[in-house]
């Protein structure tokens, strides 16, 4: 381990997977170790395929101001389709806000929820991604972009600070194991390092792709990779951020900006139940 005082220094969820996110100072974890609101509900078409970042480079010039307390969703369009800005409900009939992606996208689109478990792309690591503000400086510092376009990028839920770069990669360990830590009163594993897509490489704004984006993630991150890294782990390098899942019943506890975090322990991993290792 090296020396830093971790700490919760940013809180963001994604309430519509794929569009913008929304920045808490507490949030509450579920009962599987999501966020709530996180990913709450997602896109599909008429094949119930997801309507993502990944397959519709299009979704990224679309604004979308996300009132959860409603809750509702302001859309503004920022292609060149000239749809007007409006106002959706989401709660029990979001047949505007469909209507107005489907003019956007040309197809059905369907909105679904599932309150207990969001839309995660891992739903074996359903709690929330970790990664360190010094992360996203350095990845920032790469490309030649702010640091906030770093975050819209790679869309980590927990932001951790008082650490150097690449710190939260401690949070995984060799194949078999997970790493407990605690956030405030909340205890995660973490799991491995999260594999990335197609979203990064583009511009989180126009969804312009820069073609030599992975090639060069890949190398740099080969190349100043920490040692407390397990490298093994990382293979291809086009790897970034951390998933995670309860330690437990950690369901309705919460998460405050601010709050100390602590590595704990290793934990061996046997058929998806885990127990501390012994030496």
């Amino acid at each position: 381990m090296i020396e830093a005082t971790p700490y919760l220094a940013r809180i963001d969820i994604f309430p519509i997977k794929s569009l913008d996110r929304v920045e808490l100072q507490k949030a509450r974890v579920l009962a599987s170790g999501a966020l709530e609101h996180d990913r709450l509900w997602a896109l599909f078409d008429g094949k119930d395929e997801f309507v993502n970042g990944k397959a519709y480079p299009a979704i990224h010039r679309i604004r979308a101001d996300i009132h959860l307390d409603a809750p509702a969703v302001t859309l503004r369009d920022e292609s060149e389709r000239g749809l007007a800005s409006d106002t959706f409900g989401l709660s029990e009939d979001a047949s505007g806000f469909e209507k107005w992606l489907e003019s956007y996208f040309g197809f059905p689109i369907a909105l679904k929820e599932n309150a207990e478990l969001g839309f995660p792309d891992d739903t074996n690591s359903p709690g929330p991604t970790v990664i360190s503000t010094a992360t996203l400086a350095t990845i920032a510092s790469w490309f030649d972009f702010s640091v906030d376009e770093a975050r819209r990028r790679f869309r980590a839920n927990v932001e951790i600070d008082g650490v150097p770069a690449f710190w939260e990669e401690q949070l995984f360990g060799v194949a078999g194991t997970n790493i407990k830590f605690r956030i405030g009163d909340v205890i995660f594993e973490g799991v491995n390092p999260c594999m990335r897509c197609t979203v990064p490489p583009r511009n989180s704004r126009t969804g312009e792709n820069d073609p030599m984006f992975t090639q060069r993630f890949r190398h740099l991150r080969r190349d100043t990779l920490p040692s407390w890294v397990v490298r093994e782990r990382m293979s291809p390098y086009y790897r970034l951020s951390v998933n995670t899942r309860p330690h437990g019943d950690q369901g309705g506890k919460m998460l405050h900006v601010g709050d100390a975090i602590e590595i704990l322990e290793p934990i061996a991993v046997a058929n998806g139940a885990t127990a501390p290792l012994v030496s």
